[in-house]
């Protein structure tokens, strides 16, 4: 089967590319075909992410394994488009180059036969132009606890009283 998947930068801009591949390739071929869609060398490090349907990250699927003792994280190598991009779950999350955190959205737009005499991976759509920096993340979240309703008054905690 052959895998048509929008690749977005995480920009303000619309730039995107529509990549035709097929289901078995493995990710690090996925990515390959990425970095020179978008005009990437393809010699920095980058990770594809699972997330679910509103894009919350979930797990690493690494291009290396940097650990000292071998760990347990997915490598790209390892892992191919058809076991982890399905109808239920079309969306992952891919960051190339950690320095620079060019970080795109990848999503599965459809699932069609292979068609003889097309050369996969295929670029079928490119719109927009990388710019020469990657667009400023801002990485900020919900606070889960709000310190200033902890104490009103600190003078009555007895420090001097209690301390050692």
């Amino acid at each position: 089967m052959i895998y048509k998947i929008r690749i977005i930068l995480d920009a303000k801009e619309d730039i995107f590319r529509d990549l035709e591949i097929e289901a078995s390739t493995s990710l690090e071929e996925f990515h390959n075909a990425i970095a020179q869609s978008f005009g990437f060398l393809g010699n920095e490090m980058a990770s594809f992410y699972t997330c679910d349907e509103e894009w919350n990250q979930d797990e690493e699927i690494a291009l290396f394994d940097m650990s000292d003792n071998g760990s347990d994280v997915r490598l790209m190598n390892e892992t191919f488009l058809e076991d982890i991009m399905t109808e239920k779950s079309p969306k992952l999350i891919y960051v190339y180059d950690f320095l620079s955190m060019w970080t795109f959205f990848v999503e599965l737009a459809d699932i069609a036969e292979h068609e003889s005499g097309i050369a996969y991976p295929n670029v079928l759509f490119s719109f927009g132009e990388l710019p020469e920096t990657p667009p400023e993340k801002n990485f900020e979240s919900k606070p889960t606890f709000d310190f200033d309703d902890t104490f009103e008054n600190y003078d009555d905690l007895d420090f001097d009283e209690n301390w050692n």
